[in-house]
């Protein structure tokens, strides 16, 4: 059996404790298959070792906001004349070759393998980063008619492999999309903040939250992360975080 059809298998169930169970039935009855060569994974992951090894981690990078620098440094120049409303900021990778096309498999082609994948990757580097461990993840919402097209909220997917991996931590959708936006990519990233600003409501937070981690797939500006980070904190949480799968 192909990834395409244990992909589809796994559409079919709604409960993530099923999608669990099929992952495991499929681990023993089908070897991992790397996803970035296609050849059989030495590793308990769909990515060789390989494959692994070539994967662009972040080396030098603004802290605040996880620019990609020669060295890391605490602010880089942007941050210090206009921070970000987000504390922090932990790229697993660069939005480079291979994790670049893994991110377009799992956003646009459907591929939920890519994104079980690219979360099993996130989670490896975000422990390896020593990120200080929320109350709570949070995905960054779609507009409704978007996640219709698409079929899924790829953050969202990925809250939910990363509570697995690190010990079923809460998440929650606890934002909303208030109305539709252009979407960022198509926009020049001068008028990116302009475009998400007032786009986003708390619909629910639990008490006593104070700390959260927004859950992304890319970062380029950071302003989607940005603008929902200053809707959290105007609602009473202290510290925001964001965890992407790779900054641009």
């Amino acid at each position: 059996m192909n990834n395409a059809l244990v992909s589809k298998l796994k559409q079919a169930f709604v409960n993530h404790d099923q999608r669990l169970k099929v992952d495991r039935v499929a681990r023993t009855l089908w070897p991992p298959v790397c996803l970035v060569c296609g050849r059989s994974s030495d590793r308990s992951q769909d990515c060789c070792s390989g494959c692994h090894a070539e994967l662009p981690a972040v080396a030098g990078h603004c802290q605040r906001c996880a620019l990609i620098l020669p060295r890391t440094v605490a602010l880089c120049g942007g941050c210090t004349s206009r921070p970000p409303a987000f504390d922090l900021a932990h790229a697993a990778f660069a939005y480079l070759a291979p994790v670049a096309g893994l991110v377009q498999r799992f956003k646009f082609g459907q591929d939920l393998v890519a994104g079980r994948v690219l979360a099993e990757l996130m989670a490896e580097q975000l422990t390896g980063q020593q990120a200080c461990r929320p109350d709570l993840l949070i995905p960054v919402p779609l507009n409704w008619r978007r996640q219709f097209r698409r079929g899924f909220n790829q953050s969202e997917l990925l809250c939910r492999d990363l509570s697995r991996h690190f010990g079923w931590l809460p998440w929650l959708d606890a934002l909303q999309r208030t109305r539709a936006t252009a979407a960022q990519s198509e926009l020049p990233a001068g008028k990116r903040s302009g475009n998400v600003r007032g786009a986003f409501t708390v619909r629910r937070l639990p008490v006593g939250v104070r700390h959260v981690a927004l859950i992304d797939d890319v970062m380029t500006t950071g302003a989607t992360l940005g603008e929902c980070a200053r809707v959290l904190k105007n609602a009473g949480v202290r510290r925001v975080d964001a965890w992407v799968i790779a900054r641009a």
